[in-house]
């Protein structure tokens, strides 16, 4: 149940079928792009025939569907497909650009011999007497001619004593896709001193550049700063800390998280977009990690780099650590080791699965993730993650951290008050109703100018603390009550409750339903 149900063959309904798991969508205009398993692996826009050459041949050569089915899907004869391919492999993709159509060789009228044609067809000769004495043919004569009377009029409507436009520079073409810098040297070395330095070279197309776009996100997460500082680097070699670190990255933005995803990509590919001649492939991968791994300093990284995040100002300027959300989630477990079970909400039964504790900030960005311990509830999991989260913060301010039901826990609250952080959660257990005359509307605004308003009833509530049957002990927290509709037309009253008395109630509301921000996609690494 857990396994992810195949991609579709096509992403496009017209597109003609390629094989058993490809595609390829034609856009009308001369582009195209193929398709296999449902994701792009080949696209060429309208008039690059060399890109398209280059699809074609690599199609046939990974056997993606026979080379009858690929030439007739290109529209050639599958002769033609075996030649490109032997131009490929003779002298690269730029062997693929089609030859310039026309004459092969430069025209023989040049500005001398159309002078030349002018005086002589001036004498009264005949245009072949002329192209006999000229050396070319009668139909060069009368383009010659027609060159010259072009001229000509052109002269004429140039005022006199303005000197003529300077030709426009003519912009040097880039290649289409240049072999990789060539850095065996570098690798020939023993013990290069860091890491091989990136070094890119210019060309027109570059297969998976949209992954160039990540490196300002990249940055600013401050990933290779906190992993410089934190792990310090590793042994020397060709591949250094940065660059295993960002092609990790780069590999999970493209859906390939784990090692074995390098096998999905063309390691000069992949190469290019990293500034090498190749990337690194699986075995080397597993090596790298794996000394990363026996440093034992991966919850230092992860703590350096919440400290990194919650330093910073969010997008208004905010203060990032000012709010904090905490929740359990639970992660199937596809391993073949044998772990308990959890009760998973998406698969709706029990799985093999492990538990982890999300904290993020107001906005749903990931702050921390830390592996639950087994059968840990979420209010002991955030007294045990409280020592870290001020560690992380830095100083004594209050933190408001909103949770749900899960960490109900009077004693919890009591704690969490004193050690400097706010709860905001929901009420759990039946309560008698608040009067309705102690509702009062209240308001709040939301980052993007959006004015919500809700009626809610603010009162103070004691909680019983463990043992106050015989002690009478009790916490005294802020209690916000709505009332929402339910099925059947009916109405029924809901409680937030906050050990912040300073909080609005507006903001409160709004807090508490924010906090399914972090439900969305923003934890993707």
């Amino acid at each position: 149940m857990t396994t992810q149900p195949p991609l579709p063959v096509a992403m496009v309904l017209d597109a003609a079928p390629l094989g058993l798991a490809g595609s390829l969508e034609r856009d009308g205009a001369g582009g195209g792009a193929v398709y296999l398993h449902g994701q792009v692996v080949f696209s060429w826009d309208a008039g690059d025939e060399a890109a398209r050459r280059w699809a074609a041949v690599k199609l046939a050569q990974m056997k993606a569907a026979p080379v009858g089915e690929v030439a007739a899907a290109f529209e050639v004869t599958p002769g033609m497909v075996w030649l490109w391919g032997q131009l490929l492999a003779a002298g690269g993709i730029v062997s693929l650009v089609p030859e310039k159509k026309g004459p092969k060789k430069a025209s023989r009228l040049s500005g001398d011999v159309i002078a030349r044609i002018v005086e002589l067809r001036g004498t009264g000769l005949s245009q072949q007497a002329v192209g006999d004495a000229v050396g070319v043919s009668e139909f060069s004569v009368r383009r010659a001619l027609k060159l010259a009377a072009g001229q000509g009029a052109e002269a004429a409507q140039t005022p006199t004593g303005e000197p003529e436009p300077a030709p426009a520079p003519v912009a040097a073409e880039l290649p289409v896709l240049p072999a990789p810098v060539a850095r065996s040297v570098e690798r020939a070395a023993a013990g290069v001193p860091g890491c091989a330095a990136p070094v890119f070279a210019p060309a027109a197309r570059i297969p998976h550049a949209g992954l160039f776009l990540a490196f300002p996100a990249l940055e600013r997460s401050g990933l290779l700063a906190c992993a410089r500082e934190t792990l310090g680097a590793l042994p020397n070699g060709f591949y250094g800390l940065d660059t295993i670190l960002i092609d990790a990255v780069l590999r999970a933005l493209a859906g390939q998280a784990r090692a074995e995803g390098a096998t999905r990509f063309t390691p000069q590919d992949l190469g290019r977009i990293l500034g090498l001649d190749r990337a690194p492939e699986v075995k080397t991968i597993r090596r790298k990690i794996g000394r990363l791994a026996e440093t034992g300093k991966a919850a230092e990284l992860i703590a350096a780099l919440a400290a990194h995040h919650l330093h910073a100002a969010g997008p208004g300027g905010e203060n990032l650590a000012a709010v904090l959300y905490v929740d359990g989630h639970v992660r199937a477990y596809q391993g073949t080791k044998k772990i308990g079970k959890l009760y998973s909400t998406r698969l709706k039964f029990p799985v093999p699965a492990t538990e982890e504790t999300w904290v993020s900030d107001a906005h749903g960005s990931p702050v921390l993730l830390v592996m639950a311990d087994p059968g840990a509830s979420l209010a002991s999991e955030l007294r045990r993650i409280l020592p870290e989260l001020r560690t992380i913060i830095g100083d004594s301010r209050r933190v408001l951290v909103g949770f749900d039901r899960g960490g109900w826990s009077p004693a919890l609250f009591a704690h969490m008050a004193a050690q400097g952080f706010d709860v905001l959660t929901w009420r759990k257990g039946k309560t008698e109703d608040i009067d309705a005359s102690l509702f009062t509307e209240v308001s709040h605004t939301d980052g993007h100018g959006e004015t919500r308003s809700w009626p809610v009833a603010d009162t103070l509530v004691d909680l019983p603390l463990a043992g106050s049957k015989t002690t009478g002990e009790v916490f005294q927290t802020r209690q916000i009550t709505r009332t929402v509709p339910t099925a059947g037309g009916a109405t029924r009253q809901i409680h937030i409750l906050t050990t912040d008395h300073d909080l609005p109630a507006g903001e409160a509301v709004y807090r508490m339903g924010a906090r399914w921000r972090q439900d969305e996609p923003h934890w993707v690494l």
